[in-house]
């Protein structure tokens, strides 16, 4: 596919966070700034890596190809053809560097929404088959980076930039067999730059634009026969918009993003490797539409840390690995001034290749969770084992079956399954199938906050899909696949229950079934060596007891073309319609939420062989929109850039 593309409770409810009820007005909240010092030591210490690594290898200009491996679908790499499960994968400027935010890149996906509370830096969250945040799991470069101290346990998009994003996999469905609570929706498995080739290598980028956005970035590795090391760095400074229409004050947004990652082989038997990725930044919100307010400003910094080592004996691969994520939150002006949460996982994963048709993984993690938040204060542990069987039974088919039991110190067991199968019918014909259970556990805020319940147990999932797949050789392809899901035991906000003596009402186990279920049709066709279309469109119904959920469009459409007018000039146009979407109880009466259509186009130009000039034009016929109640979304934007590879 181408480029373009609350009142009280209120002030008690932990910001960063999205309540599927509705559009309780919380602040945004931002992702930022490196200290100079933190970037100093870390750019010397790969450039030490790079000396070691490197050390003895060839410095030729060649080709790395890894090959098309999925990573997420499975507990090991597979093969793109052989998962049966729906994933789609985004690489290089594709994950991306051609958006404002990966986001904006994601919601072109099919089976993909998302709500956001103002432009650029605003809290923002991504819904896969109408299922919101705190039901998809994250990762960035193996790292759990879901927010603990949030009201659920969700990560914010909202300036999550393509800044040293070298690929993201968006798997679609319950995910729970493999990655345990939070993934009943999906999971999103980003992974930053690596150099491709041996030698020394890289990318910068700068681009300027509306809304006084200034951003930059570059990323700088080298690859041996024996491995590599990557430093990617971003920054980005926004005027931004007014994000709440009872002032025009503008909200601004900086923020900087730091990934680190080396691997290096001892020999062919023992690998250690590890990765490093730090955020932090600053952005301003209105605070309160009744006071009118607009002071309002959020610190933010995240930190994750993963190290990693692999052995080969025989013929099993066995990797242990520890990482760390903590997220540092503060509002100095807020009811609650601080949200900080931690996560720590030890992990162990073995893969043994029994033979050409049989592969089977099997692990243990352990991991621990803290929440400290002034008056919220808790944490829990959780051990899982697991294990998956890949059968090839034929050339034609590849079956899947994972099975996970996580045993947690608050709630106790949960045990999750999924299936998969792909059959390739012909060469240019797959039919893909799969169902598997899932369960979100309540998170520490939902459980020890003011307003929580310790006695809550984890809501619980069954979804499954049927997909089909044509290819048109190297011309293009499309996909079409039925999806169905539901949850029960739902944990909601219940002002009348009195468990947690709040006097407000607490979180509580509410009576209700969720159901998703839809359609999802995608494709990509070569109409000339010079022409290319694209489009997507999702269908989904979504409800709790015959209830339709909020802020989920029922009708999601893109189109668009792809033109390379010579072979230095090129081109796109994409149009996204969105329809039928209910806005929540919260929204204020005069909200915009419901139908739109946005329109983006760009050029670009290649200067050399190595560097490109580009321009993008974003909602190009000014569409008024809104996605969350009472939260505007950008106008007209333009942004020029430069991108050089090196």
């Amino acid at each position: 596919m181408g480029n373009g593309s609350s009142v009280v409770v209120a002030q008690l409810t932990v910001y960063g966070s999205f309540l599927s009820s509705g559009d309780i007005a919380k602040p945004n909240v931002p992702c930022g700034t490196p200290e100079t010092d933190m970037t100093h030591r870390l750019t010397t210490a790969t450039l030490l890596a790079s000396s070691t690594i490197l050390g003895g290898a060839a410095f030729a200009q060649e080709p790395f190809d890894l090959g098309t491996l999925v990573l997420s679908a499975s507990l090991s790499p597979v093969d793109a053809s052989s998962t049966g499960t729906s994933v789609d994968v985004l690489e290089g400027d594709d994950a991306g560097a051609n958006d404002t935010t990966v986001l904006d890149r994601l919601t072109r996906l099919p089976g993909v929404s998302s709500t956001s509370n103002g432009g650029l830096g605003a809290l923002a969250g991504i819904s896969i088959r109408g299922l919101p945040s705190r039901y998809v799991g994250v990762r960035i470069d193996g790292i759990d980076v879901l927010d603990p101290s949030g009201t659920q346990n969700q990560f914010n998009f909202g300036g999550f930039t393509g800044a040293g994003v070298g690929r993201v996999e968006l798997l679609r469905g319950s995910q729970s067999a493999l990655y345990g609570s939070e993934a009943i929706g999906g999971v999103i498995n980003i992974t930053s730059w690596r150099p491709e080739e041996l030698g020394f290598s890289g990318v910068a980028q700068i681009e300027a634009g509306s809304f006084e956005t200034y951003s930059g970035s570059f990323s700088v590795g080298a690859r041996s026969e024996n491995g590599f090391v990557a430093l990617s760095y971003g920054r980005v400074e926004s005027e931004g918009i007014s994000a709440q229409s009872f002032n025009p004050e503008k909200d601004g947004f900086e923020q900087s993003t730091l990934n680190l990652s080396a691997e290096y082989d001892v020999n062919d038997m023992l690998t250690f490797g590890g990765s490093v990725y730090y955020r932090t930044g600053d952005i301003e919100f209105d605070r309160s539409s009744f006071t009118n307010d607009a002071s309002g400003e959020i610190s933010s910094e995240e930190l994750g840390a993963r190290v990693y080592t692999r052995l080969v004996t025989g013929t099993i691969t066995h990797e242990l690995s520890y990482s760390y994520f903590d997220i540092d939150r503060k509002d100095p002006g807020g009811f609650t001034t601080r949200f900080q949460g931690e996560r720590q996982t030890l992990s162990y994963l073995g893969t043994a290749e029994l033979s050409e048709m049989v592969t089977v993984n099997f692990g243990v993690d352990y991991s621990e969770e803290d929440i400290n938040s002034g008056v919220t204060v808790g944490s829990e542990d959780n051990t899982s084992v697991m294990a998956e069987l890949l059968y090839r039974p034929t050339d034609q088919i590849d079956l899947s079956f994972a099975l996970r039991h996580d045993d947690n110190s608050d709630f106790g067991g949960e045990t999750t399954g999924r299936f998969a199968a792909a059959f390739r019918v012909t060469d240019e014909v797959t039919i893909r199938a799969a169902a598997g259970t899932g369960y979100r556990a309540p998170s520490l805020y939902e459980r020890f906050s003011a307003f929580g319940d310790p006695a809550l147990q984890p809501e619980t999932s069954l979804s499954y899909e049927l997909g089909v797949e044509k290819t048109y050789g190297e011309r293009g392809f499309v996909k079409a696949t039925l999806f169905h899901a539901e949850i029960d035991d739902l944990i909601d906000f219940d002002p009348a229950a009195v468990a947690c003596g709040s006097g407000f009402g607490c979180y509580n186990q509410v009576p209700g079934t969720t159901t998703s279920k839809g359609i999802e049709l995608s494709g990509e066709y070569a109409l000339s060596p010079m022409l290319t279309l694209f489009g997507a469109y999702t269908y989904t119904d979504a409800k709790t007891n015959g209830v339709r959920l909020t802020r989920t469009p029922k009708h999601d459409a893109v189109i668009g073309l792809n033109a390379d007018f010579t072979d230095r000039f090129s081109g796109y146009v994409d149009v996204r319609h969105v329809a039928d979407v209910v806005p929540s109880a919260f929204a204020p009466a005069n909200n915009k939420v419901g139908d739109y259509t946005l329109v983006g186009a760009g050029l670009s130009y290649d200067v050399t062989d190595r560097a490109e000039l580009y321009l993008r034009v974003e909602n190009l016929f000014d569409e008024s929109y809104e996605t969350a109640g009472g939260f505007n979304q950008p106008g007209r934007a333009a942004y020029v850039g430069l991108r050089a590879n090196f």
